[in-house]
């Protein structure tokens, strides 16, 4: 699968993902009324608004990015129509051929980590039949349950085609209170790196792992660390933009090939109408702004590889 995502990286040089983390405070008045007029001011309201405006922003941006990731609890504070829309918005992202990382952060012990496996990455055995849940194509993964929270996604992802991104080191603020921590004089996000390593030697696609990792960008000498520790792991750097992470500290994430990183923004894609620099889009038009943000954004990361 990794393969797959490098390709298309590749062809459309863009080594970014658009996070779909719609709040509903993001999705246009004209859109929440429409949605409302059909469903009322109800959870099934809000859930058809924030489809219909991931519907129209994936439309406007899908030839320009290799994928895309909805961040789950943001469908899932809207119950069961909430997790409909996630699964409407996957099916959709997919029909255009865009690759689906599920911003799920899954890990729990085996039986259950396994259920989360087949549930977002594999299929379900239901009697004579097996049906995949959400049929995602990367899923990311917490890691501090230890290896029995991750085997049951290794084998998953053996057996489908997919891949995981593995938390290493998170780009908000608190992360160190864990994993700045040092045991025996090492990081533990360092060790958590290393182990990341070892997991992805087992899944290997080609020169890269379907075991990925993730790494905020707003640590990047912390990432230059971890680059050199995880060489064959590709690096989901969340943090870019709205969040302080700066293209010209991303280099760094990136291997020689210029491959090993693809980089995620979120609000600055999908609520870019409501950006000074964007504004002049108008509500009305917020896809527009949000593929303006897109073409930005990709050429303010290819600028600053290119300058590396």
């Amino acid at each position: 699968m990794i393969q797959q995502l490098i390709d298309r990286i590749e062809t459309l040089q863009a080594p970014i993902v658009v996070g779909l983390d719609p709040m509903l405070s993001y999705v246009p008045e004209q859109i929440q009324k429409q949605a409302f007029e059909e469903y009322g001011e109800t959870l099934a309201g809000a859930a058809e608004a924030i489809w219909q405006f991931n519907k129209q922003i994936v439309d406007a941006t899908c030839d320009l990015i290799p994928a895309v990731k909805p961040q789950i609890a943001m469908y899932e504070q809207f119950g069961v129509e909430g997790l409909q829309a996630f699964q409407k918005t996957i099916e959709y992202c997919k029909s255009k051929g865009l690759i689906v990382i599920g911003d799920v952060k899954r890990g729990d012990i085996g039986s259950t980590s396994e259920a989360y496996a087949v549930g977002h990455l594999g299929k379900v055995q239901v009697g004579s039949h097996s049906y995949a849940g959400f049929d995602e194509d990367f899923a990311t993964v917490n890691p501090y349950l230890g290896s029995d929270g991750i085997k049951p996604f290794l084998k998953v992802c053996r057996e489908y085609d997919k891949g995981i991104f593995i938390l290493v080191k998170t780009s908000n603020p608190s992360s160190g209170e864990f994993q700045d921590q040092l045991i025996d004089g090492t990081p533990l996000y360092e060790l958590v790196g290393k182990k990341v390593a070892e997991w992805g030697a087992e899944s290997m696609d080609g020169d890269y792992s379907n075991v990925g990792c993730v790494v905020g960008a707003t640590y990047p000498e912390m990432g230059k660390v971890l680059r050199t520790l995880m060489p064959k792991t590709y690096i989901l750097v969340p943090g870019y933009g709205a969040q302080g992470g700066r293209a010209e500290d991303l280099v760094h994430y990136f291997n020689a090939d210029g491959l090993g990183a693809i980089v995620n923004s979120s609000r600055g894609i999908i609520a870019a109408y409501k950006q000074e620099q964007y504004q002049h889009f108008g509500s009305a038009n917020f896809a527009d702004a949000s593929r303006q943000a897109v073409l930005d954004m990709k050429a303010d990361i290819n600028h600053a590889l290119a300058r590396n």
